[in-house]
C-alpha cells in the first residue's frame, strides 16, 4: 500500500478547507484516509496552516509521499526540515550571510 500525504477539500462551495491527510494513494481525494495530519485555510488572511509535525515527521519516515502542494506546507510548518534534518527556512537563510562575513 502505497502511502501519500495529501490535501482533502473541506467546507462550503466556494469557500475551501482542506485536511492534511495520510492516505492510500488509490483512494479518492475526499475519500477514505488513515489518519489527519493537520488543516489548511488558503482563504484566511494570512493564510493558516496547522500541521502536527511529530505525526508529519512519523508518516515521512514510514515512507509516505507528500504531494507537492503538501510539501511546501509542510516546509513553512518545519516538518520538512525535522524529517530531511535541515535547519528550518529562518536559520539556513541566516547562516550563510554569517559564514560568509567570517
Amino acid at each position: 500500500m502505497a502511502v501519500k500525504l495529501r490535501l482533502m477539500r473541506m467546507g462550503k462551495k466556494k469557500q475551501p478547507t482542506y485536511r492534511i491527510v495520510a492516505a492510500d494513494s488509490r483512494s479518492p481525494r475526499d475519500g477514505r484516509f488513515i489518519e489527519v495530519v493537520g488543516t489548511y485555510a488558503p482563504r484566511s488572511e494570512p493564510s493558516a496552516v496547522a500541521v502536527d509535525n511529530a505525526k508529519a515527521v512519523a508518516w515521512l519516515a514510514k515512507g509516505a509521499q507528500p504531494t507537492d502542494t503538501v510539501r511546501k506546507l509542510l516546509e513553512i510548518s518545519g516538518a520538512w526540515g525535522e524529517f530531511s534534518g535541515a535547519p528550518k527556512a529562518d536559520t539556513a537563510a541566516a547562516a550563510p550571510v554569517a559564514s560568509a562575513e567570517e
